[in-house]
């Protein structure tokens, strides 16, 4: 897959339609990119005591990630050690006392040993540590658990903390939202039928903002302009002088999050962590998506909305707060589904081009190639 190159000084060149569409392509990104890097794969407060666990494909692998008795959160590669059987079927639930594999019966405990199979003790030369689940390295971080089923997983400081820093010139503005102590208020999942790169194109840009996003204009009016926040280094959207918060209406939303001080409570913030995570900060909620590649031209997004525990737990309406990225992402969602339509036409062969404003998706496309070329 070529670089992007320079077509004039305006403009620079996607990636060729190809890039959404080729199966075999989208088996090499599983493999060089979401096998390779570490991805967010649940709230560590939905794992919320001993034996609760989730299960998620990471790449072309499935992973369990679960609470062990000792409160510790530890995630495995879903392969019974026996006959190669997935253990867990379920997305979430919470196991009592092991994990057993519905096979022949092989049972793990929530720490990954091997500590039980029919006959056993007709195998007294077995190892149980040598048999026990393949466990996989997790990372919490601003309430998440993230894991790697890379060999030698990148480092984390450099790729998901740098990314933050990076974008925001520092790790102080993420830290005064106190992520990992808000709670989840709305969770919604959709099903969008376009390529993951796609939703991260559009995600990274705000060119289309002006045609397609009346709401989020009417709030941070910059964006009509058509350059994002993640344009510039440390930049923060501001808010519309009549909004008097993050909401649909601009009216005024919930209460603000302590740490947001003076110069962060009237704006907002977008980060991208490659591949699957996007972080909005706003002064009085936090909206954090979650990417999950099923195929070439479907992705899963996950996508919380983050108060203050005291907020969620009063019962505070919180609907004009979670309409307004609500439909944002409804409206990014549709227009990616359109350019996936698209994408195998012979006049998308070439790729299309990047105005000025969205010359920083360049970047992206170059990191995708150099993560393909490993």
């Amino acid at each position: 897959m070529p670089a992007p190159t320079h077509v004039s000084p305006s403009l620079i060149s996607t990636l060729p339609g190809l890039s959404y569409t080729d199966a075999a392509l989208f088996q090499r990104e599983q493999e060089k990119i979401f096998e390779a890097r570490w991805i967010a794969a649940a709230r560590s407060a939905d794992l919320d005591g001993p034996g609760a666990f989730r299960t998620l494909d990471v790449g072309r692998e499935n992973v369990i990630l679960v609470r062990g008795r000792d409160g510790q959160l530890r995630a495995f590669l879903n392969v019974c050690r026996h006959r190669g059987a997935r253990v867990c079927m379920e997305r979430s639930g919470v196991a009592r006392r092991n994990i057993q594999c519905g096979y022949h019966a092989w049972t793990y405990g929530l720490d990954g040993k091997l500590v039980a199979a029919p006959n056993l003790t007709q195998m007294p030369d077995l190892d149980r540590t040598a048999y026990g689940l393949v466990p996989v390295p997790v990372r919490e971080w601003l309430g998440y658990a993230w894991v790697c089923v890379a060999d030698e997983p990148p480092s984390f400081e450099d790729t998901v903390i740098g990314a933050v820093t990076e974008r925001l010139g520092g790790t102080g503005i993420i830290e005064g939202w106190d992520i990992e102590n808000l709670e989840v208020g709305r969770r919604i999942s959709y099903d969008v039928r376009a390529n993951w790169k796609l939703i991260i194109e559009n995600f990274m840009e705000c060119y289309h903002c002006a045609t397609i996003h009346p709401e989020l204009t009417e709030v941070l009016p910059e964006f009509a302009d058509g350059f994002a926040a993640q344009y510039f280094v440390g930049h923060g959207a501001a808010f519309a002088e009549e909004a008097e918060g993050f909401t649909v209406d601009g009216s005024a939303g919930v209460t603000v999050i302590p740490g947001v001080v003076d110069g962060h409570d009237r704006k907002y913030y977008a980060i991208t962590v490659n591949p699957q995570v996007f972080i909005n900060l706003v002064p009085d909620h936090v909206i954090f998506h979650r990417m999950y590649p099923v195929g070439p031209d479907r992705t899963v997004v996950e996508c919380d909305w983050l108060y203050l525990p005291e907020v969620v737990r009063s019962g505070q309406d919180l609907d004009r707060s979670v309409e307004l990225f609500h439909r944002v992402n409804q409206q990014d969602f549709d227009a990616c589904e359109r350019c996936q339509l698209a994408a195998t036409s012979k006049a998308y062969a070439q790729g299309g081009v990047l105005v000025p404003s969205e010359h920083h998706i360049g970047a992206f496309h170059t990191w995708v190639t150099e993560q393909l070329a490993m």
